[in-house]
């Protein structure tokens, strides 16, 4: 029995050396749009929350605005707010406390219209999380 499974498995082994090797041809595929065109956004999208209070994530908001040559157009510390130019659009960069130590910023254009380059959404967001853990004194 052992000597049976050992020629067959020698037999195959030499059958898929000697064979010829076979391509495989993928479809073309579009590659994805860069960040920088501009695209249909799900207004799912422009939301994130983030383990980190109101007060905190405003400036953290504040400083991806500056970070990403934004202009900032109106600030309102009050009720949470900065609305911004990027793209030739001005954006509402709304900050709401959820509790104590999460927040939620929603990022969405003053036009509603949510054609637009995804990376004005996603450079904001990644300024927020990788600065999420720095000391920020007044």
């Amino acid at each position: 029995m052992k000597l049976r499974v050992l020629i067959l498995f020698f037999i195959m082994s030499i059958c898929t050396c000697c064979a010829e090797p076979v391509q495989v041809v993928s479809q073309p595929q579009a590659p994805a749009p860069p960040i920088t065109q501009p695209q249909n956004i799900a207004f799912e999208n422009c939301t994130k929350m983030f383990a980190v209070n109101k007060e905190k994530l405003f400036y953290l908001t504040l400083g991806a605005v500056s970070a990403n040559r934004f202009a900032v157009e109106e600030i309102q510390t009050s009720n949470g707010y900065i609305i911004f130019t990027a793209a030739n659009n001005k954006y509402l960069a709304t900050i709401a406390g959820i509790d104590a130590n999460n927040s939620i910023l929603k990022i969405t254009p003053c036009n509603d219209i949510y054609f637009f380059p995804p990376g004005v959404i996603l450079g904001m967001f990644k300024y927020v999380g990788m600065n999420i853990n720095t000391d920020i004194r007044g």
